[in-house]
C-alpha cells in the first residue's frame, strides 16, 4: 500500500518528532530506524554509510525521505539514524522471508513458493540488532550519526534454503511465483559495520546457521 508506506514513514515520523519537541521533558536520545534499502542496487563490496543512496522502490524512497525529515529536527532533538539490513529471529511474522522458510520446514511441507531466488541479503540476528540499538542510545558520539546495523556478510537465498535442509534433513521443492517478486528488487545488500563498531565497540553477530537453529527449535 503505497499511501500507507509514505504516510507512516514520512508523516508519521514527523508527528512523532514534533510530539517529542512539544514534551516538557527532552529525551536524552532518539533512535530512528531507516533501512539499508536506501542504498539500492549498489555494486561491489560492502556498503558503508558514505555510499550515495539510490533507492529503488517506494519503501526505500520513504525511508530516505524520513531521514531528511529527521535532519529538520537535528538542532532540537538528539537524533541517531540507523540503517538496518535484513534481520530475523524467533517471533518474526511468516510474511517475512526467513520465517516463512522456517515455518515450511518445521511442518515438513513438501513445497514452498518463493519470489526471486537470485538475491543475496545481509541477515542479522535480531538479538544482536537490539543490542546494537541499546548501545547506540547511550554511546558517546552516536547522536547526529548514521549507522549501518548489519553482519557484514551477504547470504544468497539458495544458501539459506540449503542451511535449513542441512539442519533438519528436510528438502522442499521450490516453486518460483513471479507474483512474490518485488518490482525493482535489490539484488545484493551487504553492509559494512566499521562505523558502528567504532562508536559502540565490537558487535557479536551469531552466524546465520545459529540463528536458523534457534528459530527452528523454538
Amino acid at each position: 500500500d503505497v499511501d500507507e508506506i509514505y504516510a507512516t514513514n514520512i508523516v508519521g515520523t514527523r508527528h512523532l518528532l514534533q510530539a517529542l519537541v512539544d514534551e516538557n521533558v527532552a529525551p536524552t536520545s532518539v533512535l530512528l530506524a531507516s533501512s539499508a534499502n536506501v542504498y539500492g542496487n549498489q555494486q561491489g563490496g560492502m556498503i558503508g554509510e558514505t555510499a550515495a543512496p539510490h533507492p529503488a522502490n517506494d519503501y526505500a524512497v520513504s525511508k530516505l525521505a524520513m531521514e531528511y525529515v529527521a535532519h529538520l529536527y537535528a538542532t532540537r532533538l538528539p537524533i541517531i539514524i540507523t540503517r538496518p539490513f535484513n534481520y530475523t529471529g524467533v517471533g518474526q511474522s511468516p510474511s517475512f522471508l526467513i520465517p516463512k522458510i522456517v515455518e515450511h520446514v518445521r511442518r515438513r511441507a513438501p513445497e514452498i513458493e518463493l519470489g526471486n531466488l537470485d538475491v543475496a541479503r545481509d541477515f542479522s540476528d535480531v538479538r544482536s540488532v537490539v543490542d546494537a540499538y541499546a548501545r547506540l542510545l547511550t554511546a558517546p558520539g552516536a547522536v547526529g550519526g548514521t549507522f549501518n546495523i548489519c553482519s557484514g556478510q551477504a547470504y544468497p537465498l539458495r544458501q539459506v534454503l540449503d542451511l535449513c535442509e542441512r539442519i533438519t534433513g528436510h528438502a522442499m521443492r521450490i516453486r518460483v511465483n513471479p507474483a512474490f517478486a518485488r518490482a525493482n528488487e535489490v539484488r545484493t545488500l551487504c553492509g559494512d559495520k566499521t562505523h558502528l563498531e567504532q562508536v559502540i565497540g565490537p558487535v557479536a553477530m551469531p552466524p546465520l546457521e545459529e540463528t536458523l537453529r534457534w528459530m527452528l527449535q523454538a
